[in-house]
């Protein structure tokens, strides 16, 4: 394509490999601004950049988009913890306060966080969405904290508790 060897490049010259994080990214701004219901493809698609077409050679429908994002976004931060804690030698009161902090700078404080304010206010209408939400989030985070909480018990650093 003649038109890609100028200096600045038209949208449709952008490499492949990039147009799947360009429509997460764009995805992720329109659901927290817009919510769940209210994001259509269409826009979604325009914000990346792309046509409508495009976004289905990726995601074939918003529930598969919106789990992309969460996959995306959320669940390495989940991963990343998840790892922490297997090979952490601190105290566990350090190490559930390193994850908590981590979990703030990385999800808490940032447009992320508008996923769990979406999950909370459309989730009685989305019930296949909120419920890969509470498998793939709400359970896997309840499990991290739990498992910092019963290593805290079993080196005596905690009381003992039903986590």
């Amino acid at each position: 394509m003649v038109a890609c060897l100028f200096k600045s490049k038209p949208r449709w010259c952008r490499r492949k490999e990039a147009r799947p994080q360009e429509l997460l990214a764009a995805a992720l701004d329109l659901f927290v601004e817009r919510g769940y219901a209210a994001t259509r493809l269409d826009d979604v698609a325009a914000q990346a950049g792309v046509s409508k077409g495009t976004l289905y050679l990726y995601f074939t429908n918003k529930e598969e988009l919106f789990k992309a994002v969460v996959r995306e976004s959320v669940l390495p931060v989940l991963g990343e913890a998840e790892e922490t804690i297997d090979r952490y030698e601190g105290s566990s009161e350090t190490l559930l306060r390193e994850i908590m902090l981590g979990w703030w700078q990385r999800i808490g404080n940032t447009k992320v966080a508008g996923i769990s304010k979406l999950m909370v206010a459309e989730s009685g209408n989305f019930p296949e969405v909120a419920k890969f939400y509470h498998e793939e989030v709400i359970s896997r985070g309840t499990a991290v904290i739990g498992r910092v909480l019963e290593r805290g018990v079993k080196r005596g650093e905690f009381r003992a508790i039903d986590t």
